[in-house]
């Protein structure tokens, strides 16, 4: 017999005392949505080369008080972005601002951060209570209770003292959520957070994330699948190769996806007839037929989708298969920057 995933716990306490206040944007951040009024993380030109690499290449944003999703595919720079922001990777050129100042130079900037990394960062042999008094030390961390607090808050206390060596992934993410948390951050970087998750275990997680963020903590979470950076976040970042694609509410992006070119595969009998029927519809810039297959181009998936069933039933015209031949995260993200 299976048992439900327990609900995230308390409401997380509130934050440390706010940031220092940012440089002031390169850009009027009510004309660039790239940028905030009130940062709390400022990246103004920043690059980052590992030898013929390039990660990041002149990147400026940034990022203030509430849930912002960095968005990209596989291999986009998030983590690079996140690793810079956290002092983990220095930039070749520009800067990186962090709570009043550099990441990697002032010490006390790092007070102020928490980090979720992506990679497995939890020795063996430990627990998550461990885990959480490890990172409360590290953080000079003076309330004793601070760990029991938050491994509450994620739904872990109950198995606290088990080791995590057993864990299922979702469950040591959200341990390593806790021992995050552990020195109440103000601004906390959650690289690819609700992998290995299930769906429970996401929802209560996507609901913390989103009672962080308004408290008023900066809150940067990394995905690489869009339905989860809408749930979580509604100001959206994208990143493809390196660069800044598009920047704004999630409505924003989603309409920037919605109107790139797509090609649909429909599989009929006869296609030629489906053809003829879909040849002056305003949603098809064009057809292609081979053999059983017909390739449909169209920059208005939506009104083809709803307009197929029924132009195919007035012609009588069997469906068999409609899928789109380039619909993978990638292709989105690459019509953003071309």
């Amino acid at each position: 017999m299976t048992t439900a995933t327990p609900p995230v716990g308390p409401t997380p306490p509130g934050p440390t005392p706010p940031v220092p206040a940012g440089p002031t944007p390169p850009l009027d951040p009510a004309l660039d949505p790239a940028f905030v009024p009130d940062p709390t993380i400022v990246v103004s030109g920043a690059s980052v080369f590992f030898g013929p690499k390039v990660a990041l290449s002149e990147l400026s944003c940034s990022f203030g008080p509430g849930v912002t999703g960095l968005l990209g595919p596989n291999g986009a720079g998030k983590t690079t972005l996140m690793r810079a922001i956290t002092g983990l990777t220095s930039v070749s050129a520009g800067t990186v601002w962090v709570a009043g100042g550099d990441p990697r130079k002032v010490r006390s900037v790092q007070s102020y951060l928490g980090l979720v990394p992506e990679d497995e960062a939890v020795p063996s042999g430990m627990t998550p209570r461990d885990l959480a008094r490890y990172k409360a030390a590290l953080h000079s961390v003076t309330d004793r209770e601070a760990p029991d607090r938050w491994l509450a808050v994620v739904g872990l206390l109950d198995e606290a003292d088990r080791l995590m060596d057993g864990f299922s992934k979702g469950m040591r993410q959200r341990a390593k959520v806790a021992a995050a948390l552990v020195s109440n951050p103000t601004v906390l970087i959650l690289d690819e957070p609700l992998n290995g998750a299930d769906p429970v275990q996401r929802a209560n997680l996507i609901r913390l994330f989103k009672q962080l963020g308004d408290q008023g903590r900066t809150v940067l979470v990394s995905s690489h699948v869009l339905h989860e950076v809408e749930r979580l976040a509604q100001r959206v970042v994208v990143l493809v190769r390196g660069r800044l694609a598009a920047a704004g509410d999630r409505r924003a992006i989603r309409d920037a996806m919605a109107d790139r070119s797509r090609r649909v595969l429909v599989r009929a009998d006869p296609p030629r007839v489906l053809a003829a029927a879909l040849a002056g519809h305003e949603a098809v810039s064009g057809l292609e037929v081979d053999g059983d297959r017909l390739t449909v181009a169209t920059s208005r998936a939506g009104d083809l989708a709803l307009a197929l069933p029924s132009l195919a039933k007035g012609a009588g015209v069997r469906l068999w298969e409609v899928r789109p031949l380039d619909e993978s995260l990638e292709a989105l993200f690459r019509d953003l920057v071309r």
